[in-house]
């Protein structure tokens, strides 16, 4: 018998006494946010997919046939909630495996518009001018932009894959572990950065940024919150513009992938900064790390701002 086919015999019987792997647990996740912090947990074993592609919008993405099977078909799903994903609770009726709407997760810390806020811009008329797709008292579904919530978003996944893949549950709660370990580390290190620039006024255009701004003592000056499709009215710009100009130096945040068309109109002419606030992370890679690169990019860039006037 040659060497080679010993060795050939050796490995066949092996793999009959150890039987079929396992196959991977196939995690899909909604938003890039949740796929970055599922990453961290499966780390080294596999990588979650994404629904969302980068620049969509969780509020208003419209379902593709492939994307209706890829929901059906996954073994876990998360999903923040139909406070967020309006288009998803349809597609899920007909689903029999998991799916998690994780603003239902317990231990998680939930805020709501217009709940210790009356810091909305003014319009021209004194009303409090609130984003439109986000009305007072209505759940605000930004949660993954607070690092404590990431840690029981993260906790509750590595359970749930602990119990499906019982075989790499000790390298789910090792991830879990280190995870947080890192998150302990970029807390530490936004805290440093932002306590020097928690005084300055900003604006945003979309009213995402309330869990990361509570985390890190921070708060929005106003909302310029005006619908893509809607032009305001000239009295309307005037008055935000007033407003801007009472305030001084300021920077003024919008998200990617479009600047209000606005924007450079309201700020013309004035010591005013636009720059941008990434809530999503559309283009962070799927790795152990992502969550963390989301986080302290949007808090190096809402600084570098402020520092900067």
């Amino acid at each position: 018998m040659s060497r080679n086919f010993s060795i050939f015999v050796a490995f066949v019987a092996s793999f009959l006494l150890i039987g079929p792997a396992q196959a991977e647990v196939k995690v899909l996740t909604s938003i890039k946010p949740l796929q970055l912090i599922a990453a961290a947990v499966q780390d080294g074993v596999a990588v979650p997919e994404v629904l969302l592609p980068p620049g969509a919008s969780p509020h208003h993405y419209a379902l593709r046939p492939s994307d209706v099977r890829k929901v059906q078909s996954v073994d876990l799903l998360y999903w923040i909630g139909p406070d967020m994903e309006s288009f998803l609770p349809r597609v899920l009726n007909g689903r029999t495996r998991p799916s998690v709407a994780v603003q239902d997760v317990p231990g998680l810390t939930l805020r709501h518009f217009a709940q210790d806020s009356h810091s909305h811009a003014e319009d021209e008329h004194g009303a409090d001018e609130h984003d439109h797709d986000h009305r007072p008292g209505t759940i605000d579904a930004h949660l993954w932009l607070s690092p404590t919530n990431a840690r029981v978003i993260a906790a509750r996944m590595a359970a749930d894959l602990s119990a499906a893949d019982p075989a790499n549950a000790s390298r789910y709660q090792s991830n879990l572990k280190g995870f947080n370990q890192r998150l302990d580390a970029l807390d530490g290190r936004l805290k440093s950065r932002l306590a020097g620039v928690a005084g300055k006024p900003y604006f945003v255009f979309h009213e995402a940024f309330d869990y990361f701004e509570d985390h890190y003592g921070l708060k929005h000056a106003g909302v310029f919150a005006v619908a893509a499709e809607v032009q305001p009215g000239a009295q309307h710009v005037a008055a935000m513009r007033n407003r801007l100009q009472t305030v001084g130096k300021t920077c003024v945040f919008s998200e990617p992938p479009l600047r209000p068309r606005l924007a450079e109109t309201l700020v013309a002419g004035l010591p005013v900064k636009l720059a941008e606030l990434d809530a999503l992370g559309g283009y962070t890679p799927a790795t152990a790390q992502g969550y963390e690169q989301l986080l302290e990019k949007l808090g190096n860039d809402l600084a570098g701002c402020l520092e900067s006037l």
